[in-house]
């Protein structure tokens, strides 16, 4: 009877994690999104076809607390169990968890709040802290370091193309704006900076919260250590599409700030798509004059 009661209530916000083979972590995860001192929530944890015991923990969670709802779907990526939890979602604000992190208690307070407060806000995220403590890479924490100067959405809109300012497991966005954009698209970069860039191209207004409300694990079999996707190739790619049709869509002319690696790399997709590049911009002297 609880159960049923439950299921016709419309929560404050629904968390949405896919998960897949993280029967390692997830008791850890799960239990930090049940010590939120809200507990208007619900989580549909997409279970991508994992092959431990990954299900198990999900029905167990699910038998005893109503608010865990556990989604099986069959093993295809990360992108169709992201579509997946926000098609079960019932909340109209979706906040995005990955199945090896763990959220701060007053998290989904904090978020939901804000975005109650601020209605021209599309999406709030929040600092982040990296752990476990002394297996950091050094790359990692400087990254996280960059994440957390971006505050304001003046700053995440002018950095956008250096590199994704958000991080993904620490999003609270408004599910029908994202579904009116499509949702999380698959186009062989990574799915979350291709969101951003596509909100941003559409004009939304991002948030983050000035504190650290999540711990993001790292580990060496983590999605963005060992899928194509997040390859720096991609990530360029990513770039040039969304620079293409935006801030440089019907310029008379281009010129790169940079002529090192990672600047002719994304010359190279820009010429492609008929950017007219006309020269690089560098002070390095053995660079000057070169081609």
């Amino acid at each position: 009877m609880i159960n049923l009661l439950y299921n016709t209530i419309v929560p404050k916000i629904t968390v949405v994690m896919p998960c897949y083979n993280r029967e390692d972590t997830l008791e850890e995860t799960l239990e930090s999104i049940a010590a939120q001192s809200l507990d208007d929530f619900e989580v549909v944890a997409v279970d991508d076809g994992s092959t431990d015991g990954t299900a198990s923990i999900l029905s167990r969670w699910q038998a005893k607390d109503p608010r865990f709802r556990f989604l099986p779907v069959p093993h295809a990526g990360i992108i169709p169990a992201l579509n997946a939890g926000l098609a079960a979602a019932r909340a109209d604000l979706i906040a995005r968890m990955d199945a090896d992190d763990r959220m701060y208690p007053t998290r989904l307070e904090k978020q939901v709040a804000y975005l109650e407060a601020h209605p021209g806000v599309a999406l709030v995220s929040s600092h982040v802290a990296g752990f476990p403590a002394g297996k950091l890479r050094q790359g990692f924490q400087h990254y996280i370091n960059w994440l957390n100067s971006l505050e304001a959405h003046e700053d995440i809109c002018r950095e956008i193309f250096v590199e994704s300012p958000l991080c993904h497991p620490t999003v609270v966005f408004r599910k029908q704006l994202v579904l009116d954009l499509g949702g999380y698209q698959e186009r062989g970069w990574p799915e979350d900076y291709d969101l951003w860039l596509r909100m941003a191209a559409a004009g939304c207004r991002f948030a983050k919260l000035p504190e650290v409300l999540l711990d993001w694990r790292e580990h060496p079999d983590r999605l963005t250590r060992i899928d194509s996707r997040y390859s720096l190739e991609n990530f360029i790619r990513a770039k040039a599409h969304y620079l293409t049709i935006g801030p440089l869509a019907n310029r008379d002319a281009v010129f790169i700030w940079g002529a090192g690696m990672h600047g002719r790399r994304l010359s190279k997709h820009l010429l492609r798509a008929g950017v007219p590049l006309k020269a690089f911009v560098d002070i390095d002297p053995k660079k000057i004059g070169r081609t």
